[in-house]
């Protein structure tokens, strides 16, 4: 998809800072970090949004938060860290292409935002 920003990141078009890489995920770190380990992994097939997803995008969707949890663990970070996906602008989705935000390496509140 030529005009969305992850797809063109995804392609090597706009530079990231890459995190991780394999057949199915793409990772990099966040340009406005909330937290020391802030990085977006996202499936390199275009899917606008959770709500869009559909039966066959579930295994996709679970290989991103594995690919958060691996990152995770290489960050040492595995005693507590969030995987957040926003739905909808009034979630604060901005991009629209699923993404899961990996967040650690601080303490995290509950409830969020």
């Amino acid at each position: 998809m030529n005009d969305c920003l992850f797809c063109r990141i995804i392609s090597g078009e706009i530079p990231s800072k890459k995190v991780y890489e394999d057949e199915h995920t793409y990772a990099f770190e966040d340009i406005n970090p909330q937290a020391p380990t802030h990085v977006l992994v996202v499936p390199k097939k275009h899917i606008r949004g959770l709500k869009e997803a559909r039966g066959e995008d579930s295994e996709l969707i679970g290989l991103c938060h594995l690919a958060a949890a691996n990152i995770a663990r290489q960050r040492s970070i595995e005693d507590g860290y969030r995987t957040v996906l926003n739905v909808g602008p009034r979630a604060g989705q901005s991009v629209f292409h699923l993404h899961v935000h990996l967040i650690g390496g601080r303490g995290l509140q509950w409830p969020p935002g």
